[in-house]
């Protein structure tokens, strides 16, 4: 029996582990022992020859107890019952005796079956071979290939203070390719990165569009002429340039953010503050998402939660902690990067809804402006809602058109002020392809975000003055 088999078996009758656990929960104590047992492989290829693979694993638990705003937390990569006392004694806890009533959340997002192995080590390097290949066929001004296909496969349980006890097992693939063109003594590059809660197989019939795509993004800087500056009108497409909502506004929406006025939102809650059109939402119901999850790190089942409706806001993202302290209802965002970490609020998949407007029709307001279909990366401030943000691929709008791909665009601006500048709001949602991994006090966790395209009013594009 794999290894992993073997502690998803025992992870269902850890008893005396959690009887133990459960004495660091009296006098009014809330908290939660959590046990992981993590798998991650990578396989990279460059110019067609094969990095050397890594494979890691870990497993462990945390054991947290936290009144009011006082936390304390231990954790052990031992699962010996030893370990769990020497916790007890760091939290000042004795040991008693009690009952564990098992709760199973089998919402069934994804598929729990264990995947790593379900292609063997050859099918993965051919998988990668061909997609180099497939690559240098399409281009002959082609210099770089890089591809890349990494999984994950976790195991949970999380035994809260009062017993209940809930398990998930958590797949994530991943799929990234990326190359270089040169023309006339120029390299431009583009990447194309995917994925999700799948196994291997989602990608099977997919590695041909990975590869078309970065080459279209290479090809289109190669004509991209100097992106304007100034303030104007900007269209933001579809799906991944929602990385700019989860930053900017996001961040500042999450339950620990807003009690410790750090968010730019703290005090606006009821309020009307962005444009009406403007809906968001958290939701960590999708199937097969990248930031889905059948229960948070804390055991509680996720969500669909409303921030933002018709432009007022409603809802926060909330952990237990954060959710008893503002008497608010606990939303299923607890998170943590692994057993090592203490949960905090976090992001699930974070979107705006749609409009009622076709893509033509949001351009066909602007006489000047720009385009940005995607973003690069970005910098944000979340007690002041300001960013910045490069976007990897932008076109001029001339007289309601798309013309000239641009290079060097920057928008700068803050999410406060952008949720009402936005006046239009496209009927053409989507979601990011699967790529969203965003940090938070020091730990990493996968999100999803998306949005319609839409209009922004007025925004400070960093280029060139022309």
């Amino acid at each position: 029996m794999h290894e992993a088999e073997t502690f998803l078996k025992g992870i269902c009758d850890l008893h005396s582990m959690e009887k133990i656990a459960l004495s660091a929960f009296d006098r009014g104590h809330m908290g939660e022992l959590f046990v992981e047992y993590r798998e991650d492989e990578a396989l990279r290829m460059e110019d067609g020859a094969i990095q050397a693979p890594t494979f890691s694993f870990k497993r462990g638990f945390g054991l947290r107890k936290f009144k009011k705003n006082v936390s304390r937390y231990s954790h052990s990569s031992s699962l010996e019952l030893a370990a769990v006392r020497k916790a007890l004694d760091v939290l000042g806890a004795g040991e008693n005796d009690c009952n564990v009533h098992l709760i199973r959340h089998d919402n069934d997002l994804y598929d729990r079956k264990y995947f790593l192995n379900s292609m063997a080590l050859e099918a993965k390097i051919k998988f990668l071979k061909d997609m180099d290949a497939y690559a240098r066929s399409r281009a002959s001004n082609i210099r770089q290939v890089m591809v890349s296909l990494a999984g994950s496969w976790q195991v949970i349980s999380v035994m809260a203070d009062d017993g209940r006890k809930s398990y998930d097992v958590r797949p994530l693939v991943r799929l990234s390719v990326s190359v270089v063109l040169e023309e006339d003594g120029r390299l431009e590059s583009g990447q194309y990165s995917g994925g999700g809660r799948h196994d291997y197989d989602f990608f099977v019939d997919k590695k041909e569009k990975w590869v078309d795509e970065a080459l279209r993004q290479a090809s289109v800087k190669m004509r991209a002429l100097p992106a304007p500056a100034g303030e104007m009108p900007v269209v933001l497409g579809n799906g991944w340039t929602g990385i700019l909502l989860h930053e900017a506004i996001g961040h500042g929406l999450e339950g620990d953010a807003i009690r410790e006025k750090t968010s730019s939102f703290h005090q606006l809650m009821g309020e009307y503050i962005a444009s009406p059109e403007v809906t968001v939402v958290d939701d960590g119901t999708l199937n097969n998402r990248r930031g889905s999850l059948n229960i948070d790190d804390e055991g509680t089942p996720t969500r669909r939660t409303p921030l933002i409706e018709n432009g007022k806001l409603v809802g926060l993202m909330q952990d237990r902690m954060n959710a008893s302290l503002m008497n608010s209802p606990v939303t299923g965002n607890g998170r943590r990067e692994s057993y090592e970490h203490m949960p905090i609020p976090r992001m699930t998949n974070t979107f705006m809804l749609a409009g009622d407007l076709s893509f033509d029709e949001i351009l066909a307001r602007v006489k000047r402006g720009i385009f940005a279909k995607s973003f690069a990366d970005g910098q944000v401030d979340v007690a002041s809602g300001k960013f910045v943000f490069s976007a990897s691929e932008a076109y001029l709008i001339e007289n309601g058109k798309i013309t000239d791909p641009v290079k060097g665009a920057m928008l700068v601006g803050d999410g406060p002020s952008i949720l009402k500048k936005i006046s239009a709001i496209g009927s053409d949602f989507a979601l990011d392809p699967g790529v969203g991994t965003c940090g938070k006090s020091g730990q990493m966790a996968p999100v999803g975000v998306g949005e319609p395209s839409i209009l922004i009013d007025k925004i400070t594009v960093g280029g060139v003055n022309l």
